[in-house]
């Protein structure tokens, strides 16, 4: 997984509240288990009509906002189903981090498992960030964002910035601590040999 450290780019500001999984990739495209090609039909049903057709009023059909990278959202963003395409979907059409008030939690979760950075900021400085012109700039190492002579902090659990500056998914994450797996099965070997599985 891509490590995050410092991303700088355009935001697109989607401020409507409680947007759900569904909403961000429909369930008709959830039968695939590959996270590539998903960008496509990220937010379908705002960003084409029934033909097929953008829709120019759609924000991430607009000039600058095509190319993407921040997205800043309303409260509960992500709530709904659990589904993990929400996240694949983001970050293949090239959205790396998400600003908003509040996270559904398991979509808040899938995005740290995806490489993706979910913000937490207070809706006055989403708004604030909004009107803004310029690109801006979510800094991990400093949990900051800045831009257009603004900056905010960020709070964010430890483990889970060091997951994202790493770039560790669950396996590597798994693998960092083989050694200390080991000793943990032998020890369980030499005092509950029982709990071994036998093949033959």
């Amino acid at each position: 997984m891509e490590p995050f450290v410092t991303l700088t780019g355009t935001a697109a500001p989607l401020l409507r509240a409680n947007i759900d999984t569904d909403l961000i990739i429909p369930k008709q495209f959830l039968k695939t288990l590959v996270r590539s090609g998903l960008g496509r039909y990220l937010f379908q049903e705002l960003r084409y009509d029934s033909e097929g057709r953008e829709r120019a009023e759609f924000i991430l059909n607009q000039g600058r906002f095509r190319q993407a990278t921040i997205l800043l959202a309303g409260p509960n963003f992500g709530c709904g189903s659990s589904r993990e395409h929400a996240p694949w979907a983001l970050r293949d059409f090239g959205i790396r981090a998400i600003l908003a008030p509040s996270f559904a939690d398991i979509f808040y979760t899938n995005c740290f498992a995806n490489g993706l950075l979910p913000v937490q900021l207070p809706t006055e400085a989403i708004e604030a960030l909004a009107a803004v012109a310029e690109p801006l700039t979510v800094d991990l190492p400093t949990q900051q964002v800045r831009g257009g002579g603004l900056s905010f902090s960020f709070d964010l659990e430890p483990a889970r910035k060091a997951v994202l500056l790493e770039g560790l998914d669950e396996i590597k994450r798994t693998e960092a601590n083989l050694a200390d797996i080991a000793r943990y099965e032998a020890r369980r070997r030499s005092v509950a040999p029982w709990l071994e599985i036998r093949t033959s």
